[in-house]
């Protein structure tokens, strides 16, 4: 039985580091993660460059980790495609630093990391760490294993994968766990113009997050409110209650088409 692990930190931050290390006690754990740093990369895959594969030292029982020169959906897919000689039962993607709430899902490589598991048919899983300092990823990592159990059991729907995001906050203190919607967030001013020591001006995206939407059944009140948060995504993007409503708009589109 073989676990899949990606993450977008890279493939020598703490936190895939963490969670491969508690899932070696459940499965046979192949890590395959970006050489360096790749968040905020969304989906991205890599079509204009070759993809090399490095070894990497890793602590016993996995022996060593690979490191792709690419995005982690291409860790994933070169993973499932080339690299295993055989299916994983688990795809997971984490456990990265900082949070990935609301609107954060389409942004994030860590998110897109289980996106691809899921798109190939794997259960799969993100999960995230709500803390940007004094990082500890061991209960996280524990909690990631119990969950990762449960999913290989009883597997997730086609289509569909788990975003999971635990609060940094002492493991007592944590109320519990509640299944969430996404809620909305945004980020102001997120362009800062600046200039380099010959004169020319250059952009730095930066920004400050703005929640627009963290009623208590979202993943951003839930964790405001010190619960982990499990998040069912689907691949469908498809706006199905307004698919009858915009029906209306297609004789005008194109007032001779058949009804189809």
């Amino acid at each position: 039985m073989k676990i899949l692990v990606t993450n977008d930190d890279g493939i020598n931050a703490p936190g895939i580091k963490a969670l491969s290390n508690a899932l070696a006690s459940i499965a046979d754990v192949i890590v395959i993660a970006p050489e360096k740093e790749r968040s905020a990369i969304g989906h991205g895959i890599t079509m204009h460059k070759p993809l090399r594969v490095n070894e990497v030292p890793w602590e016993k029982p996995i022996n060593k980790g690979l490191a792709i020169n690419g995005t982690p959906a291409d860790c994933v897919k070169l993973g499932l495609d080339a690299l295993l000689n055989e299916p994983p039962c688990l795809v997971i993607s984490g456990i990265n630093w900082g949070e990935n709430l609301g609107t954060d899902v389409l942004y994030s490589g860590t998110v897109s990391g289980a996106i691809e598991g899921c798109i190939n048919g794997f259960s799969s899983i993100a999960v995230s760490l709500t803390a940007k300092k004094d990082l500890d990823f061991t209960f996280a990592a524990k909690f990631t294993k119990r969950l990762a159990q449960l999913i290989i059991n009883h597997n997730l729907p086609a289509g569909t994968m788990l975003n999971v995001n635990i609060p940094s906050i002492p493991t007592n203190e944590i109320k519990g766990v509640v299944v969430t919607r996404l809620g909305r967030r945004r980020y102001t001013n997120t362009i800062s113009l600046r200039r380099d020591p010959r004169g020319r001006n250059y952009y730095w995206l930066a920004g400050e997050v703005e929640n627009i939407d963290q009623a208590k059944d979202t993943d951003i009140g839930a964790i405001n409110k010190g619960y982990i948060s499990i998040t069912p995504l689907q691949l469908d993007l498809t706006d199905h209650c307004f698919i009858k409503e915009i029906k209306n708009y297609l004789p005008f589109l194109w007032p001779d088409q058949e009804n189809i």
